[in-house]
This record gives structure tokens, sequence and C-alpha cells, in this order.
């Protein structure tokens, strides 16, 4: 097997690109500020929406910038990285329960429940993407969205209201629909980067997390065989020069975590039952296991984003140690099927994860620099 120095490898034309990134950015204190006044009545939506604007272009320069290849408007919008856009699906509402979502370090306040069919009929995020788009200038403008089994797995039955579900093979159908309906429109709108945010068949990984499902009653035999067809049913219309990428997380709020254990469960189905064009893989810590799993992806054709940069702390990791970690994922699956990324986003709620955004801008550059040197190009 070649080293990251020896190996040809070709120049990406389409996404995911040999340095990438996940989506999410920390906000700005001139953002935050804006969003708490908002809040507190003292701020116009007008002029939180000018604020927005504003913020989100200067990321975007900066991303590109950088030199990424790929920008998105860093989930400005949003408090949460999968609540803001599945509460804007008919049938859905946010709500604050008595038993919150417990991470490894901190608490998650609210949670999704159905109460109605579901259907796409409000254009969620189309605009938010639109306005991306106009203010790319090298960059290909990625959207991020989370993938259809958010809005199962924390729930499960006992969140999905039984007179308009009493069959969960319904459910599964019109959620499969909707999303199938929400890619159409966003590549109907010019979108050609777009992501899932699949953070639950990271989680089917963890034997607690399995526990936890059974403990309130759920069916998990066949749980990622229904995930990975909900996906395909979603993605299975899309233009054929429109990248869908997948992106793995076992849990990111304010740097902490919910789930562990390697891939190896989930591999067979994720990388050959799905009909994804790409992955992004958490790959910062212990926590995800090792490389083997990436022996199922089929040769030739998909891409592996490898996230051995951490979003989670400030402390920059060196080029030497990526360099290495990148030959190890090598011998599994070659070189020109790999990239680089953080291993998840910087914010996946508008908190932030513990780190500053020098850091963080930091942490994008040295990926994009890595990938110069074992790539020869981003």
């Amino acid at each position: 097997m070649p080293t990251t120095t020896e190996a040809a490898v070709s120049v990406r034309t389409r996404p995911p690109f040999r340095a990438d990134h996940v989506g999410s950015l920390l906000r700005p204190v001139e953002l935050r500020e804006a969003r708490a006044s908002h809040a507190a009545g003292k701020l116009a939506i007008a002029e939180l929406r000018a604020v927005e604007d504003r913020c989100i272009a200067r990321a975007i320069a900066t991303q590109e910038a950088l030199g990424l290849r790929a920008a998105t408007d860093g989930e400005y919008r949003r408090a949460y990285w999968h609540y803001d856009f599945l509460a804007g699906l008919d049938g859905v509402e946010l709500y604050e329960p008595e038993q919150k979502v417990q991470f490894h370090g901190a608490t998650l306040k609210h949670l999704l429940r159905v109460n109605g069919r579901i259907r796409w009929n409000n254009p969620v995020f189309l605009d938010d993407f639109r306005f991306t788009q106009s203010h790319v200038t090298t960059a290909v403008p990625k959207q991020t969205i989370p993938s259809p089994s958010v809005l199962h797995f924390r729930g499960g039955r006992r969140a999905i209201d039984a007179k308009t579900y009493p069959d969960m093979a319904e459910f599964f159908s019109d959620l499969g629909t909707t999303y199938r309906d929400a890619v159409a429109a966003f590549a109907g709108a010019g979108c050609r980067y777009l992501q899932l945010d699949e953070v639950n068949i990271a989680y089917l990984c963890d034997p607690e997390q399995i526990e936890g499902l059974k403990a309130r009653g759920e069916h998990v035999e066949g749980l990622l065989d229904i995930y990975a067809d909900l996906i395909n049913t979603a993605i299975g219309g899309r233009p054929t020069d429109m990248t869908i990428s997948i992106h793995l997380c076992r849990g990111n709020f304010r740097s902490t975590w919910i789930a562990s254990g390697g891939y190896e469960p989930v591999a067979e189905v994720l990388f050959n039952r799905i009909d994804a064009d790409a992955y992004f893989m958490e790959y910062d810590s212990d926590r995800a296991g090792g490389f083997e799993p990436l022996r199922f992806v089929p040769r030739g054709r998909k891409v592996v984003v490898l996230g051995l940069v951490t979003s989670k702390t400030g402390e920059l990791e060196t080029k030497d140690e990526l360099k290495r970690r990148i030959d190890a994922a090598a011998k599994y699956l070659p070189l020109e099927q790999l990239a680089l990324s953080p291993q998840c986003g910087f914010a996946s709620t508008e908190e932030g994860n513990l780190l500053t955004e020098e850091q963080q801008w930091a942490k994008l550059r040295l990926c994009v620099e890595v990938a110069r040197e074992v790539w020869g190009a981003v």
C-alpha cells in the first residue's frame, strides 16, 4: 500500500472535496446577541435577519479564503442542527418534555413529537440555501438537513400519535415520501451538495443505546434496515449530478457526547445498502473504533471523509498525527477514496462547542493544508 506521500490521486471535480467540513460553525458574538435580543422581544425579525445575512456572508467568505471548496451558512439561522428543519414539516411539533435528553456532561431541553400526517408543504431551509448559493464565489454551496431517522429514534412509538399512525409502516412511508419531496425541492433550487446528518445509525453501534430502545418497548430488530430504506426513499429521485453525503456522529452538544462503539455492526448496510455518494465518519476518538469497517466500502465509487480533527476542543492536531492516521485508514480503503474533515460541526446547537472561533478556523485551515500535502490538492 503506498504511503500518503507516494500515492497518485486525482483532483476531485465534485463534492466531497479532499478538505471538507460537516457544516455548523460557532455563532459570532454579534449573532448571539441579536438572537437573544429577538427572543426577548427587543429586536424585530427583519433586523435579526439582517444580522444573520451579514454574519453568513462573512462566514462564507472566510471558508473560501481558507481554501475550502464547499461552503455552508454555518447553520447560523438555526437553534438546533435537527429540530428547526423537522419542526417545519407538517405534523411535527417541538416541545419541552419533563424528562430531558442526557449527554455525558450536558442536557438537551427539547424533543419532537408527531401529532399529524407528515408532509412537505413548507419550503423549510430553501430560502436559506438560496442565500448561501447567491453568496459563494469559488465554493460549492452545501446544504445540511437531519436524516429522516432523527424523527423516529429519540422518541419512537410513544412520540408518534397512535390515532394518526396506528401502523408504524404508514409513518415510515409518509416520512420517506416527505423527505423525497424535500430532496426534490432542494434539487429544484439548484442544490447539488446535500448532506443528511445521520447520528442514529452510529448510535446503533452502542449496546447501551440498543438496550435503551428495548427498555422503552421499541422493536430494534430490523431497525437499521428501516433507516436504510428511509434514506434510499429520500434520495432515490435525486439528479445524477447531485452529491448526497451522510454524516455519522455519536453526539455533539457543548463538546459532549452520547454514544460509543465502532462501525462494525452497521458497516455492511451503511456502505452497501444505502445509496449515498459519501460518508463523513467520526474518527476523532477511541469511541468510534478503528478503520477496519472501511473494508466494506465499494471500491472505486464512494468516498469516506475521515473526521480526524476534533471539533470538541481547541487543541490543534499535528500534521504528522493526521497523516499517520490517514495512512492507517488507507490500509482498508484506497487513498483515492478518502478525504479529511473535522469529525462534526462546531456548533450542533447555537450554544456551540467549547473552543474559540480562532481555534475553529485554525482547524479548518489545518484540514486544507494537510489535504494539499497528502492528496496534492483540496
